[in-house]
């Protein structure tokens, strides 16, 4: 017997966690709607999505035009008549210095990552509520351990955690599940970039300033997108349905605050 869950929305599902969330979702989920800018990168992850055993729907568009969650959220309920979960994973916010950082980017940081997902969540809350779904908003360790050259992401990522809060709350009214995950330092394409990029500045290697990041961060080691991945899966399964309103760290023992 097919025991599925039928329809799960996963934005930034073209790569890194999003994607890696996408393939650990077909498991559980008949139909996988999978929402990002890079057509060529979200068809190769739908293609990954459907041989792992759900099928699949895409939007390769940009959540931060206000017009995007109206697409998404309709033509999903066009074809498929019910969405079960939101997973709000798009948006990388760039790290740059608080003193650096123009009105342009801060702009940009917050249109994708904050408002591109309150607007997707609010436009398929009334869908959520008929199904008594599940959301999962993406936020970020440096929420909890701001620091000058990650301004902008710990203010975002802070902002994430306490929207999530917010409609955990009418949540609990209109029987949504709520949560959000704030994950440490995943081994992405992005992370790679960082490395590529910040290893020659300080005379290494990039394979020995990975090999050294652990230490020097203070953690156990560096994060894996299918670990995200699983902990999102766990969030939006009946066995966490009494999980709502949670801030999850999953970071490798990075914040040491309790």
């Amino acid at each position: 017997m097919n025991t599925k869950k039928t329809v799960a929305v996963v934005t930034g599902a073209s790569q890194g966690i999003g994607r890696a969330t996408a393939l650990r979702l077909a498991r559980d989920f008949s139909t996988l709607v999978l929402v990002a800018r890079d057509k060529d990168k979200l068809e190769a992850a739908a293609a990954d999505v459907r041989s792992a055993g759900a099928q699949t729907m895409n939007f390769d568009l940009d959540l931060r035009q206000s017009q995007s969650p109206e697409t998404v959220i309709q033509g999903t309920l066009n074809h498929y008549g019910r969405i079960d979960a939101l997973l709000n994973i798009a948006g990388a916010v760039p790290q740059i210095d608080l003193f650096e950082m123009t009105d342009a980017q801060w702009d940009d940081g917050m249109a994708l990552k904050f408002h591109g997902a309150r607007r997707l969540t609010m436009r398929a809350w009334d869908a959520l509520k008929v199904s008594n779904g599940s959301v999962v908003f993406m936020s970020g360790s440096a929420a909890f351990g701001p620091k000058p050259a990650f301004a902008a992401v710990a203010a975002i990522n802070a902002a994430i955690n306490a929207l999530a809060k917010a409609f955990a709350e009418q949540g609990i009214k209109d029987r949504v599940q709520v949560n959000s995950v704030s994950p440490g330092a995943v081994m992405t394409g992005r992370r790679q970039a960082f490395f590529e990029k910040w290893a020659p500045a300080h005379n290494l290697s990039v394979e020995e300033a990975i090999r050294r990041f652990p230490e020097q961060a203070g953690i156990t080691r560096l994060g894996k997108p299918e670990e995200i991945a699983d902990l999102m899966a766990y969030l939006v399964s009946p066995a966490a349905k009494w999980m709502t309103g949670a801030a999850v760290r999953i970071d490798g023992g990075e914040i040491k605050g309790i």
